[in-house]
Formats: structure tokens, sequence, C-alpha cells
């Protein structure tokens, strides 16, 4: 019998040992760099658009790219 010591410092006191750790799947490094090359190309029109004084058209687009990097984030 162990006075619970050496389980908490491994981690293991609380944990059920009938529990399967499964792999944690990591995202797709292509996909989300074509993502982000989409958002940026996105950014630097709205920064086109604010350029030549259209700044409603930069809010909006501004706001397109914020929607990609969520989704980029999502991919």
């Amino acid at each position: 019998m162990s006075d619970g010591k050496t389980e908490a410092l491994r981690g293991t006191y609380f944990s059920n040992k009938k529990t399967k750790k499964t792999k944690q799947e990591l995202p797709d490094a292509r996909k989300h760099q074509i993502v982000s090359f989409i958002k940026s190309f996105i950014r630097l029109t709205a920064c086109g658009f604010g350029f030549f004084g259209m700044f409603e058209l930069g809010f909006i687009w501004l706001f397109l790219a914020e929607l990609v990097g969520i989704g980029e984030e999502l991919v």
C-alpha cells in the first residue's frame, strides 16, 4: 500500500488505469500555410483600399481577413 506521494508525483494518483491514451492529431501544415497566404492577400488588399481612401471597403476586407483567420485556426 502506498501513501500516495509517489503516485501524486507521477500524476497517476487520480488517473484511471483503464483509460487508453489517444494520439492528438496534428494540423495539416500545408493547408494552414495556404490559408495564411490567402489571409495575407486579403489584408494587403484592405491596406490598398485604405491607401486610396476607400476606407469602407478596407474595413470590410479586414473583417473578411479576420473570418479567414478563424478558419485558419480550424484547419
